[in-house]
């Protein structure tokens, strides 16, 4: 087929929806400038099971499995068969209720770990597809798997006792495994009760508590074709809903790097390993022991002053890996089933450690930017963003990676969403969660403040602000960063229905009733022990993201084309908030940074008071010498009101500020991920107490202090746009056009950065000359332009490729390009026209 104009993202592909089991091969080219182009090298899509009634399988596991009651070992199912003839095409579709690792005639089916991720399980429950032709063959084979409880019957939540067997009792393999032979004939084995199960080395497995592991348990040979299965039992069925079974649409987690570990003064009878960065993941170790040899791995974020591993942030999650040797001689030990967030390793042993890796997992999303500049603090502090993004995207966008928690919350993500895309190819990833958004969402009461929803009763469960806003923020994000309408048009009923919750909360003046928020979380001047007594009102933040909720729902409906009639009341229904907003806080914004930040951006101020408000903020940040003074709902704004309103002698003075609460203090005390806290390490260089005010029913003292949470890393997504000067255009997204305003600032000589876009890669680099002159190389791929915006000042000439240019701004097409900025405006200097300073340089 043909389609003419001009778009490149979301096009419909020809032949409709696909078939269960159906193959296509595509191939295009391009038609332009009158011709033909040649044929892209062929892309081949295949379609698992698409309908329950594909599936014949029956979910079986253990009999009589004392993981029902508590942690216990993990289920070994095994299955033998015989093929008549030599294999020429077979397809494992496989799922779980718990996780899986599946292998065929010893030979492990995927790399993948964790399958088959965390979903809403009661609605949603993903399979996935592989090819192994290749691992069978004529006569008899084996295929085995072993389950572990993972999220589905594991620990979940804070409260030990009762967190685990959120979704089920029991564990499930759903497997179905189709074969076509070389003589046409058509083999399907499933599962079901012929199937042979037991135990093994696995004693128990849990993502808070990790594994538990016995070497001299291991069945040797039980998952080849021949073992004789002595003692084994027939597997039981479970029940499940096969309707809830659908095609995985996100990329499955998997090992990322590894990291060789050195060891440090131990303490005590434990020896301490650094692996130099805060990771999610587990220890692999070698050890030269004997049988009967144990050998425990502890593992934490930080080390205490006495050089031991600080474990109290961790509260009930155990975070412990054991084995207990079978064998004389060198042994490699890893986890099943688990993984946890730290730095740091004890290993407490009588045998002798050999080696030690620290081994980092992640969602398998490839990485689509870079960034670097002369400023060796700012380059870290994109890596430790970009760290705590991959630590934190596994399966599900959770807050931390280690402590008895790890929960999609919705504040988090709405907050890092946009920096997330900009800095991985994440939108399949946010695309499969905001199916569990919209999943557990409730008409009346709005989205879960956690997704998938578990954990939270009561009325922190439903609708808090700036949290459930997840659902209009987050596909908006996803919209502008990868141009792709799809992802709104999925949503759409979604944002819809979020808003519409709100107008049924709204009191007789048109204002939110009152309730219990969140509000600006973690605000660095709230009470240590109470971080939602934030200094902005959050009853003023609540109305305010209900004005953008409806907003980006009207921006969406208009995408995707819904009725004009709709897209304008929820157009008049956020202008309506917005302006009861302004009238009811119109004082307390002035009193915050995170107050005039989210009036500014949320579109709260009217257009005549903007620069009142902005005035206002950048005198606030002046007094403070650059102070950050915002929680988890008005850092991702704060930088970007200021440039919007064209105080960047003010935004970098909080970009570059390195005194406590900064971004840059983190780096400075050894951070490699961000942190939750503000001062998760203190100016005297004590970890916080991270107390809480009692949070359970018997008053016992709350915990929380995490070392490697994104949601302050929102500030990277300003040093694209800004500091390197690319950002995507919401008018024409996903790279189409591309805003080019880079902001040279004294202490930075150069800056560069390139995106991934689906057109090609887009690129920027700029350098101050040693005569002052500002040099920016650019490069845009076909099907893209840009708006360049040079920082000039009243003396400035600017030329592009060599030719004179419009000082104000450049229009580029595509290919590479050269400007040159003489006299440029530049950030925290002497003004080149008044040879005075901006602003007091106290960073």
């Amino acid at each position: 087929g043909e389609v003419s104009g001009d778009v490149q993202v979301g096009v419909e592909a020809p032949g409709g929806s696909l078939r269960s089991r159906e193959v296509r091969h595509f191939r295009v080219r391009l038609h332009s400038e009158g011709q033909w182009g040649g044929w892209s090298d062929p892309l081949i899509v295949e379609a698992g099971l698409l309908d329950a009634e594909d599936w014949v399988a029956q979910a079986i596991t253990i009999p009589e499995d004392p993981g029902s009651e508590s942690q216990a070992p993990s289920p070994l199912l095994r299955h033998e068969f015989t093929l008549a003839a030599d294999v020429a095409r077979a397809r494992l579709h496989i799922t779980s209720l718990g996780v899986h690792e599946a292998s065929i005639n010893g030979v492990r089916v995927t790399d993948e770990l964790l399958a088959p991720g965390w979903t809403s399980y009661s609605t949603r429950l993903l399979a996935a597809t592989h090819d192994v032709t290749a691992l069978l063959r004529s006569g008899t084979n084996a295929i085995s798997t072993t389950l572990g409880d993972g999220w589905y019957r594991g620990r979940l939540g804070w409260m030990p006792g009762e967190d685990r067997r959120r979704y089920g009792n029991q564990l499930g393999l759903i497997a179905q495994l189709e074969i076509d032979l070389v003589d046409g004939a058509r083999v399907t084995v499933a599962t079901d009760e012929t199937w042979q199960a037991s135990t093994g080395p696995i004693r128990s497995a849990d993502l808070y508590d990790g594994a538990s592991i016995d070497l001299r348990l291991e069945q040797e040979g039980w998952d080849q074709p021949g073992f004789e299965a002595d003692g084994w039992t027939a597997a039981t069925s479970v029940g499940f809903d096969p309707a809830a079974i659908q095609p995985r649409m996100t990329p499955p987690v998997r090992i990322f790097t590894s990291l060789a570990a050195r060891a440090i003064e131990g303490s005590g009878n434990e020896a301490i390993f650094d692996g130099g960065q805060n990771i999610s993941g587990f220890v692999r170790v070698t050890v030269q022991g004997a049988p009967g040899d144990r050998v425990t791995v502890r593992h934490s974020e930080v080390l205490e002053d006495d050089g031991s591993l600080h474990t109290k942030s961790l509260r009930s999650a155990r975070a412990t890996d054991s084995y207990v040797l079978a064998d004389t001689g060198t042994t490699g030990l890893e986890p099943r089933f688990t993984f946890h967030g730290f730095r740091y390793s004890g290993l407490r042993t009588a045998a002798s450690i050999q080696t030690v890796e620290h081994v980092a997992i992640s969602s398998d999303l490839p990485r689509r930017s870079a960034f670097a500049c002369s400023h060796p603090l700012l380059n870290r502090l994109h890596e430790n963003v970009v760290w705590s993004q991959l630590d934190n995207f596994v399966s599900v966008p959770t807050d931390c990676p280690q402590r008895d928690e790890r929960l999609g919350w919705t504040g988090d993500a709405q907050a890092f969403a946009a920096t997330s895309c900009t800095l991985f190819d994440a939108e399949a990833f946010w695309t499969n969660w905001l199916k569990d958004l919209t999943a557990d969402q409730d008409p009346a009461l709005g989205v879960s403040t956690v997704v998938p929803d578990v954990v939270l009763d009561g009325e922190a469960r439903y609708g808090r602000a700036g949290w459930a806003d997840a659902a209009t923020i987050v596909p908006w994000a996803v919209y502008e960063s990868y141009g792709d309408p799809h992802v709104v048009q999925a949503q759409y009923q979604s944002m819809r229905s979020w808003v519409e919750s709100l107008v049924g909360r709204r009191r007789p003046d048109g204002l939110l009733e009152p309730g219990f928020q969140f509000g600006d979380w973690l605000d660095p001047d709230a009470p240590p022990a109470r971080p939602w007594e934030a200094k902005a009102d959050s009853a003023f933040i609540a109305n305010a993201f209900f004005a953008e909720s409806a907003r980006l729902t009207a921006a969406a409906g208009n995408v995707i084309g819904a009725p004009e009639d709709e897209v304008a009341g929820y157009r008049d229904l956020a202008d309506e908030m917005a302006r009861q907003t302004w009238s009811r806080w119109r004082e307390h914004i002035f009193e915050s940074q995170t107050g005039c930040a989210i009036g500014l951006r949320l579109g709260i101020v009217p257009l005549d008071q903007r620069e009142a408000v902005v005035d206002a903020l950048a005198e606030m940040v002046r007094e403070a010498d650059g102070r950050i003074s915002t929680g988890f709902l008005g850092t991702p704004h704060v930088l970007h009101a200021l440039a919007e309103g064209g105080r960047f002698d003010e935004a970098f003075a909080m970009l570059l500020r390195q005194a406590h609460p900064s971004w840059l203090y983190q780096v400075v005390n050894d951070a490699t991920t961000v942190w939750e806290r503000w001062d998760a390490i203190r100016a005297d260089g004590s970890i916080h107490p991270g107390k809480m005010d009692p949070i359970d029913a018997d008053g016992d003292e709350g915990h929380m202090l995490s070392f490697n949470h994104y949601a302050y890393g929102a500030v990277v997504d300003w040093m694209y746009r800004y500091l390197a000067g690319i950002a995507p255009d919401a008018e024409r997204p996903g790279y189409r056009h591309v805003l080019l305003a880079p902001k040279p600032v004294a202490g930075v000589d150069w800056a560069e950065a390139s995106i991934e876009s689906p057109y090609g890669p887009i690129a920027s680099r700029w350098v101050i000359e040693q005569n002052g002159d500002l040099v920016v190389d650019i490069e845009l791929p076909s099907g893209a332009t840009g708006t360049f915006v040079p920082p000039v000042t009243p003396s400035s000439h600017v030329t592009v490729d060599d030719q004179p240019a419009d000082a104000a701004q450049v229009h580029l097409e595509r290919g590479q390009h050269r400007v040159r900025v003489t006299r440029p405006q530049v950030s925290l200097s002497r003004r080149p026209e008044t040879g005075e300073p901006s602003m007091e340089q106290t960073i």
